[in-house]
């Protein structure tokens, strides 16, 4: 008897299977599907397409071991003097962050507001241009 999608016992091969990779993260996908390609071509492209159309790269769940490692980056050290200044670094950088955004944002504004205004000097120019061409024929255009 062969194993069809439907069979719980597949579907729990395969679950098992996506969870053991997904615990080991983003670059275990990466070897399995490369891996797939090696052995057997549509193996590797039905992984591959697989990844692409789950999004599993780009959902910030796969990355497993990442994710502890952010978490251990974060945890106090035990060090009050250094987690003190850690946090106030932490919190300085985020204020420097968000005022380099702001910063940005009113330069993109102020870009916009100068093509804007480039654009309506144009305007206003080709019309002069227009009107003064229409008087020297004689021909008044509305």
């Amino acid at each position: 008897m062969t194993a069809t999608a439907t069979d719980p016992t597949a579907q729990g091969y395969l679950a098992r299977a996506e969870g053991w990779l997904d615990s080991r993260g983003k670059w275990a996908w990466i070897a399995a599907m490369i891996l797939g390609f090696i052995l057997f071509w549509p193996v590797g492209l039905a992984l591959l397409f697989y990844m692409i159309w789950s999004k599993n790269m780009f959902k910030p769940g796969c990355h497993g071991r990442g994710r502890a490692q952010i978490q251990h980056k974060f945890r106090g050290s035990g060090n009050t003097a250094f987690d003190s200044y850690k946090a106030d670094t932490l919190r300085r950088l985020e204020e420097e962050q968000d005022a380099f955004q702001e910063f940005l944002n009113r330069l993109r504004d102020a870009k916009d507001k100068a093509e804007f205004d480039q654009f309506m000097e144009d305007r206003d120019a080709r019309a002069r241009r227009d009107r003064a061409t229409a008087e020297d024929t004689g021909s008044v255009e509305v």
